[in-house]
């Protein structure tokens, strides 16, 4: 039996079963079975690390999409500058996963060889968790960023009107601990995942994160994530406190990912990510950014793991503020989660375990047998 558990109306599944799943889906919809591995593995990192805003919950997102042609099943990417440090990369609105992927590949054997690589990615399409592509850096002992922009949410300080995408800037570096400093988060409060993830599970989310165009206060993540669209409603920058405050940072960082995700590759932003229509067939286009540092160009990886383990250590024993128990530093709580899933299986709630049987039924998958 593959569903071993029940959570408040929630299913574990053996992560490597819906990671078959997942795979046999992609395929199914045409996607070479190699692309189909990686995206596959993009999804199911997400949800063991648990951030199940970027998990199997966004499968259905990529099944729509790919049928109704948005996405190109079969990833064609085409090298538009190439130089010993740096590259610039076209995806043709092909899987963002397997661009990202291979563009981060690209800026590694480049770090691996003059200290540093940089690959600026345009007309790619959504691309999982950004953290998945910082991890590939630290796997190979380096030091790795990725940046997206993303379809329009957020405004600029003092405006209503949604312009900015979710932007994440994240940064990926090795220590001597059994888990690295990871830092995946978006560049506003709230991200949509956790608005779908919210909508799933019929909860109002707390008051002080989204405003409507009049600058009140939004609470119910259906109708935001209606309004966003329609740009009545906008997710705040981090800083924000109902909308004053330092949000100003937010929007800083979401403003240097943007333009990091598209004025280098000469790609879509702001409003254009929202859609292009192209040979009659609408298109959601976004960029990326990857740039990856080889420790040993600095000093041996040894001593920089040690210095970034003390730092992490010094920062855990810091003294606690009353009633808290426990200091985290970024990837902690991940790589906990990834431990507890990896052995318990990944957690499904009522919402995303119709999607998996709409999308099984419509594929004819039916060798895989669901407890739901």
């Amino acid at each position: 039996m593959n569903c071993i558990a029940n959570e408040e109306k929630k299913i574990r599944v053996d992560a490597d079963y819906l990671r078959k799943f997942t795979e046999d889906v992609f395929v199914a919809l045409k996607v070479p079975k190699k692309d189909a591995k990686i995206i596959s593995d993009v999804l199911i990192t997400s949800d063991l690390k648990g951030i199940e805003t970027h998990g199997i919950q966004r499968l259905k997102m990529y099944y729509d999409r790919i049928k109704k042609g948005i996405y190109n099943p079969k990833t064609k990417i085409e090298i538009i500058k190439d130089t010993p440090t740096t590259a610039v990369l076209d995806g043709n609105c092909g899987m963002g996963h397997v661009i990202a992927y291979k563009a981060m590949k690209m800026a590694i054997k480049k770090a691996k060889k003059y200290g540093l690589g940089a690959v600026a990615v345009k007309n790619s399409t959504h691309f999982g968790i950004a953290g998945y592509y910082s991890q590939m850096a630290i796997e190979e002992g380096m030091i790795g960023l990725t940046t997206t922009n993303a379809t329009p949410a957020v405004p600029p300080t003092n405006s209503v009107e949604p312009l900015l995408g979710t932007n994440p800037l994240t940064a990926g570096v090795p220590s001597d601990e059994d888990f690295p400093f990871l830092l995946d988060c978006a560049t506003s409060i709230i991200q949509k995942g956790k608005l779908e993830i919210f909508k799933r599970e019929n909860k109002k989310i707390p008051t002080g994160l989204v405003i409507n165009d009049k600058g009140l206060n939004e609470t119910d993540p259906g109708k935001i994530l209606e309004n966003i669209n329609n740009k009545t409603a906008a997710l705040l920058p981090l800083g924000s406190i109902g909308g004053n405050s330092a949000s100003y940072k937010g929007y800083g960082y979401s403003t240097l990912v943007e333009i990091l995700s598209s004025a280098l590759q000469n790609g879509v932003s702001l409003k254009e990510t929202a859609g292009i229509v192209e040979d009659g067939k609408k298109r959601l286009k976004v960029g990326h950014f990857f740039l990856v540092m080889d420790i040993e160009y600095f000093l041996p990886v040894k001593q920089f793991k040690k210095n970034v383990g003390n730092i992490m250590r010094e920062l855990r024993n810091a003294k606690k503020a009353p009633n808290k128990k426990r200091i985290y530093t970024a990837g902690e709580k991940e790589y906990e989660e990834y431990l507890e899933n990896s052995k318990e299986g990944i957690l499904i709630n009522r919402s995303i375990q119709k999607d998996i049987k709409v999308i099984q039924e419509e594929l004819n998958l039916n060798g895989y047998q669901f407890s739901f």
